[in-house]
């Protein structure tokens, strides 16, 4: 399967994300508003995915079709109506049950057998020149592992050389979590129908979810008199969070930001969250970090302020500062938790990262002029659970955060998750593999404080500097690919996202600024 993260959503999807169950819920009423029947919905949501396989493999003459017992088989059995009347050879296995189907499906089934269909029993032997497969067999209800029958005929989808279309959503994945408890679908594509869900894009969604793909089945007007509680951040927004500046701005509008951090050995973290909030457009930066650190982070970057951490340095410095960072090699030993305790009580814009966040584990307590970044290991001991407690509900997980230490919490990972105390929330559609890899997230931080010294609120700050940082690790993945990737590759191309106004996509070049 394609690599998702290298893979752009290729058409338009929504910025409004509706939990799993509201979703559900909502289908009934969104129907009746426009004098629709559920059915009709369903034919709706066939015809769509049969046009969508039909455009992505026009080469393919026999497609085998998977239906579970419920609506999603539902889908399943009209895309086969579809593909049939189309001159597609057709192969239908469905599941059967001793509960009647649901209304709609079994109205979707009677139609396929009326058209001379034929329902073959799950367990047959699969023909030989099957080109591509439609998953229909479970739905966005799932919210355990799939029944041995089922997970079999996914192991098998998965084994085969034929590509696999999801429709509304690959069967095994939690729709609302992004979790995959048992036996998953991977797809090649994904379309889902009315809304999107949450679990479509963090989680194990990028695994298995391959493009993705959206259809709205004629409610956009009822869709659009909703408030969905979640949002979908990608780059698109990045210009409506950063306009262009005024001519006559100077340094000081653009934020005073000092950062924290930095122990014996560890002058890259501090450097790079450093040299990051400079290029995401920090007006003046000044960096607190151990005295050996001093002469090298001035000397590759001298666009940097850089003192030794002291207790006077540290005063000075939240008297001075629109904003405070702390965390990047900080460490856990006693200069590095003297100096969080100086910055403890801060009532300035602050971004807690790093070891910063695990001295916070073992002294918990509420703020609310606070961003927190963790990734899934250090939110497990902020929680004092495990890491797949963490990534089991990645939005329930920062939401417990929230509660817990205030502010906004940036919940790292695929898929990353920006929640707040007032209530919003939102996934972070950016980003691939290639960050997987040392210093990102001291880039994020810098980044993050820089805008927040912007006039951006905190929860803005967050939810704009995880996009921009995700953006530029898009742009260099594109062109170079992600394995190889480094934290510091990202300084070229984050200057040019955080310039939406003027970026020129075709011209992104690797950076080497990092290597002065």
């Amino acid at each position: 399967m394609m690599d998702h993260t290298m893979t752009k959503n290729p058409v338009s999807i929504p910025h409004f994300i509706w939990p799993a169950d509201a979703l559900r819920r909502a289908e009934k009423a969104a129907a009746d508003s426009l004098g629709l029947t559920l059915f009709e919905l369903m034919i709706r949501a066939g015809e769509a995915a049969f046009q969508r396989a039909r455009a992505d493999y026009p080469a393919s003459k026999h497609w085998l079709i998977l239906c579970g017992h419920g609506n999603n088989g539902g889908d399943g059995y009209v895309v086969a109506r579809l593909a049939q009347a189309d001159g597609i050879a057709v192969t239908l296995l469905a599941l059967e049950s001793e509960k009647a189907l649901p209304e709609e499906a079994s109205a979707a089934r009677e139609a396929w057998l009326n058209a001379g269909g034929t329902i073959h029993a799950a367990d047959i032997p699969w023909p030989q020149d099957i080109s591509l497969i439609i998953d229909g067999l479970l739905g966005t209800g799932l919210h355990s592992a799939p029944r041995e029958n089922i997970a079999t005929l996914i192991q098998r989808a998965n084994a085969h050389p034929a590509p696999v279309v999801a429709l509304d959503i690959p069967s095994g994945l939690n729709a609302q979590t992004g979790s995959t408890p048992g036996a998953v679908i991977d797809a090649a594509c994904t379309i889902t129908f009315i809304g999107l869900k949450p679990g479509l894009l963090t989680g194990k969604a990028r695994d298995v979810v391959g493009r993705l793909y959206y259809h709205a089945l004629g409610l956009e007007s009822w869709l659009a008199a909703q408030t969905a509680p979640l949002r979908r951040f990608d780059a698109s927004q990045l210009a409506d969070w950063l306009p262009p500046r005024r001519p006559t701005s100077h340094k000081g509008d653009h934020g005073k930001l000092v950062i924290i951090g930095g122990d014996r050995g560890t002058a890259g973290a501090i450097r790079m969250a450093g040299e990051a909030a400079l290029r995401a457009g920090a007006g003046l930066v000044r960096v607190l970090t151990h005295k050996e650190n001093i002469a090298p982070i001035v000397a590759a970057r001298p666009e940097l302020m850089v003192h030794e951490l002291t207790t006077q340095s540290v005063d000075d410095s939240l008297q001075w500062a629109d904003v405070v960072a702390i965390g990047p090699g900080l460490g856990q030993n006693e200069w590095g938790a003297q100096a969080l305790r100086q910055v403890w009580d801060c009532r300035k814009p602050m971004v807690w990262d790093a070891d910063a966040l695990n001295l916070l584990a073992i002294n918990p307590d509420k703020r609310h002029n606070r961003v927190l970044t963790p990734h899934p290991g250090e939110a497990a001991r902020l929680l004092n659970c495990n890491v797949a407690e963490i990534e089991s509900d990645r939005l329930l997980s920062a939401q417990r955060l929230v509660k817990r230490y205030g502010g906004v919490v940036v919940l790292k990972g695929a898929g990353t998750v920006v929640a707040s105390e007032a209530g919003e929330m939102g996934i972070i559609d950016a980003g691939n593999a290639g960050m997987a890899s040392g210093g990102m997230g001291d880039v994020l931080t810098g980044i993050i404080a820089a805008l927040s010294g912007q006039r951006l609120t905190p929860y803005d700050a967050a939810c704009a500097g995880c996009v921009a940082h995700g953006e530029a690790a898009d742009r260099l993945a594109a062109r170079y690919g992600s394995r190889g990737m480094l934290a510091t590759d990202l300084f070229s191309t984050l200057r040019r996202v955080v310039n939406p106004d003027v970026i020129d996509l075709n011209h992104d070049e690797p950076s080497d600024s990092f290597s002065r």
